[in-house]
């Protein structure tokens, strides 16, 4: 079956739910936890629907720091188990299932008078401790080397913004990125799509059993009936069963220039003062942007569809990352801010201390329901998901599979290094990037890499029903609002003209 999502597909597969059909498997929520669950259910041979309120990676999954993280914060918290579970997610992640989507990113801690020699010592064997879990997950080191310390000569040329004032020298160490996490979310999406997975976005749930939601089409309400439920809505989890009870936690990153600030292709690492276990991480893009990050703050009230960043945060990021650098950063600097809830289970304690670790909880009308985790270990909280419905539900499957399951665009870094297209599309179609290359080159707008016929493309085969799914969540145009409306008009001219001409 074609991986493709479009208006047509999700049209005929919608009726068909409504006509009565029973999967095997339905999923509440098309964030990367959701989509995972699809493609592991799907590739278990078990037929699968997945309901989304909004478009695929609508919440959570889209505000990260686009890291796949082998678990060094964890390491310093003194939680092994998460910590390798961390590494070898990211050693499947960036080696067997989307090598396309991810890449390595070099890391430094500079090292300036604030940051003690017992704490640069600290971190040192927090380094090369999750250096030897990257090789216990068999992470080869010609991907992710060994950390090692540097000059304040070689710090300087990998981060030439930095304060050389009483700078000592830094600790360089490798992680694992990815070009994008809507991205990801995506390729889920379509890979499950591959497999017979039914991926119906604009389907709120209003109602919700363990044999079946209800849904809410336009003014209509349509019955989809299942063997098996899982919810998998994130933070908006407990709307569908008030039994979960959760703590969101607040995350905000700063978008800034790169070159403007003297950050190239090496992130900074500042450790925030006072805890060995916080830090603000100025992380590079392919575009030349920098995504200064991260925030880690309680959130009361009502979930919002798109959290603001506070001025609390904003600030906080901007006197942090300043701390390292030549020219300290403003609120003049800032280009865009995003800000998301983690889905994490209520327990006594600060938000930054509450556990990273997933749970699968069933209800008494075996609803079942994923919560807590983290993007980097989606793989593993999907297979324990899938798992635990297959359980409830009686079902007959095989083991999960997904650790060797490719996802669409998907192949070893050699071959990638051969596909016939522009690099940049590599990376994010990786090797669909031909056909993509194929279509209309024309750029969107001016100053904008984004083409007519990336726009057409998530049109066609990547499920965007308007605008804001390109602007927002199949591009990250709209993480610059003066970018964001320069493109919003050409954008939604190229969208309605595709959606009006049909699959083809």
């Amino acid at each position: 079956m074609t991986s493709a999502l479009n208006a047509a597909r999700r049209a005929a597969e919608l009726a068909a739910l409504a006509g009565g059909e029973v999967v095997d498997v339905l999923v509440v929520g098309g964030g990367v936890t959701g989509a995972g669950i699809a493609l592991d259910a799907a590739s278990r041979g078990l037929s699968v629907a997945l309901l989304e309120a909004k478009d695929l990676a609508f919440g959570t999954s889209r505000w990260s720091s686009k890291l796949v993280h082998g678990g060094l914060r964890y390491l310093a918290k003194g939680d092994v188990r998460l910590a390798h579970e961390s590494a070898v997610e990211r050693g499947i992640l960036m080696t067997s299932t989307a090598p396309h989507l991810s890449r390595p990113m070099p890391q430094l801690i500079p090292l300036h008078s604030q940051v003690s020699h017992g704490l640069s010592a600290f971190m040192r064997t927090g380094l090369h401790a999750a250096d030897v879990l990257r090789r216990v997950a068999r992470t080869p080191s010609s991907l992710l080397p060994a950390p090692r310390r540097v000059s304040a000569q070689e710090a300087l040329a990998l981060a030439p913004g930095l304060r050389a004032a009483d700078l000592r020298g830094g600790l360089l160490f490798f992680d694992g990125q990815l070009v994008d996490d809507a991205r990801l979310v995506v390729a889920l999406a379509r890979t499950a799509a591959g497999l017979g997975a039914k991926i119906l976005t604009r389907t709120p749930v209003v109602g919700l059993t363990g044999t079946s939601a209800e849904i809410r089409d336009g003014s209509r309400l349509v019955e989809v009936r299942a063997r098996t439920v899982i919810n998998a809505a994130g933070v908006w989890a407990g709307r569908l069963v008030p039994s979960v009870r959760l703590r969101p936690s607040l995350g905000t990153h700063l978008v800034v220039s790169g070159p403007a600030h003297g950050i190239g292709n090496t992130a900074v690492t500042v450790p925030v003062p006072g805890s060995r276990s916080r830090f603000v991480m100025a992380l590079p893009q392919r575009d030349g942007l920098v995504y200064l990050g991260l925030t880690d703050e309680p959130f009361d009230g009502e979930i919002p569809d798109e959290p603001l960043a506070p001025q609390s945060d904003v600030d906080f990021l901007l006197s942090v990352a300043s701390s390292v650098l030549t020219h300290p950063l403003t609120t003049a600097d800032v280009l865009g801010s995003y800000a998301g809830l983690r889905p994490l289970l209520e327990a006594p304690g600060r938000s930054a201390d509450l556990s990273r670790k997933h749970a699968v909880l069933v209800s008494p009308d075996s609803i079942v329901t994923i919560v807590g985790g983290k993007l980097t270990t989606y793989r593993r909280m999907a297979e324990d998901a899938v798992d635990a419905a297959v359980t409830a539900a009686g079902l007959t499957a095989p083991a999960s599979r997904t650790r060797h399951l490719p996802l669409v665009g998907a192949a070893p870094r050699p071959v990638l290094s051969t596909v016939d297209a522009p690099a940049r599309l590599v990376a994010k179609y990786g090797t669909e990037a031909p056909r993509v290359a194929a279509l209309d080159p024309t750029p969107v707008a001016p100053g904008v890499e984004i083409t007519a016929g990336e726009v057409e493309w998530a049109v066609r085969q990547e499920g965007a029903l308007d605008a804001d799914d390109v602007l927002h969540r199949r591009t990250r145009i709209g993480l610059q609002p003066e970018t964001l409306a320069t493109a919003r008009p050409p954008v939604t001219d190229l969208v309605r003209r595709a959606l009006a001409s049909g699959v083809r």
